[in-house]
């Protein structure tokens, strides 16, 4: 019972509440002054006024901007859990699972098997396309950026699904007591929030499809092993193999990868084969190994009251 883990700890609805604009602010404000500070030195700073990622890259060199902006998802993480400890009194363990502790095999089961298929893919395009890709591979910036991405994308991943698929997910079922609204709500949401990307801009808002996608996939994990595990690793492992091994001067991410992508982008299958194909096989594959059962009672059911929950764990 994954959602009834926030009763372990201060679980009032006005806290969930204040939480979000706390944990928010603090994030967007602490977070965005180092590189508010650093574009400021450069004389860059109107690029955060046009938002234009790109410009911003060029101007503070690719791998600097990148751990910028991936270290204002660290301080995020850090205001996230700070809140959650003494706000809510609640440890990291029940933010992340159900289980008596973190199932670190967890994590990196769906890292491995999601970094292996991202690469296989990745790898499949450019010999059916070489004509869309160019080799970008240089040493010292790419094992600079291979040091920020090990490092700091985890963490980033992290930030993005202890507060969507973690905080967000039990206040919203502590609430609404069931466990669809959270669903539907964080996916919607964490593609929503993917709406200012520049593949939106590119591609169109066809490409919302594959966020919005993602999130449910991301949430079915979580409400279906209740934990965060597996979430955990699979977003990880689908960040830093894109930083690594392919960018594009339209993406969110532009770095000094092993290829640069320069065909002239459009919205095709590849973004509706993750959602519509791999992602239910994956969610196949993980029922096999983990033996879920009862999944309309998992994603619809009725979440417990604190008092129901508090006496079944006292059996």
């Amino acid at each position: 019972m994954y959602i009834e883990q926030a009763y372990k700890g201060l679980s009032e609805s006005w806290r969930f509440i204040l939480g979000v604009f706390v944990v928010f602010g603090a994030w967007q404000i602490f977070g965005g002054i180092p590189l508010l500070v650093a574009l400021i030195a450069s004389d860059a700073a109107g690029t955060l006024v046009t938002g234009d990622l790109g410009s911003m890259s060029e101007a503070l060199g690719s791998n600097t901007f990148l751990f910028l902006m991936l270290l204002t998802f660290a301080i995020g993480l850090v205001c996230l859990l700070a809140y959650v400890a003494l706000g809510h009194k609640q440890s990291v363990t029940s933010l992340t699972t159900s289980r008596k502790k973190i199932d670190w095999s967890r994590i990196f089961y769906a890292f491995g098997l999601w970094a292996s298929i991202s690469i296989a893919l990745i790898f499949l395009d450019i010999w059916l396309a070489p004509e869309d890709y160019a080799f970008n591979f240089k040493l010292v910036p790419f094992l600079i950026l291979a040091a920020i991405s090990i490092i700091f994308i985890p963490i980033q991943t992290s930030m993005e699904e202890y507060f969507m698929r973690g905080y967000l997910m039990q206040g919203l079922g502590i609430l609404t007591k069931n466990r669809w609204f959270p669903l539907v709500f964080t996916s919607l949401l964490f593609g929503m929030l993917h709406i200012f990307n520049p593949e939106v801009e590119k591609l169109g808002y066809g490409i919302l499809v594959f966020y919005i996608g993602t999130g449910f996939f991301l949430g079915i994990l979580t409400l279906m092993d209740e934990g965060l595990e597996l979430a955990l690793g699979f977003h990880a492992a689908n960040n830093l193999t894109a930083a690594l091994l392919v960018t594009a001067d339209w993406t969110a991410f532009q770095t000094d990868s092993v290829y640069r992508d320069i065909s002239n982008p459009v919205l095709g299958w590849d973004v509706l084969v993750p959602v519509f194909v791999i992602f239910p096989l994956l969610l196949w594959l993980f029922s096999k190994k983990y033996k879920w059962r009862n999944w309309k009672e998992r994603l619809k059911g009725k979440v417990l009251t604190r008092e129901e929950f508090l006496s079944q764990e006292n059996g």
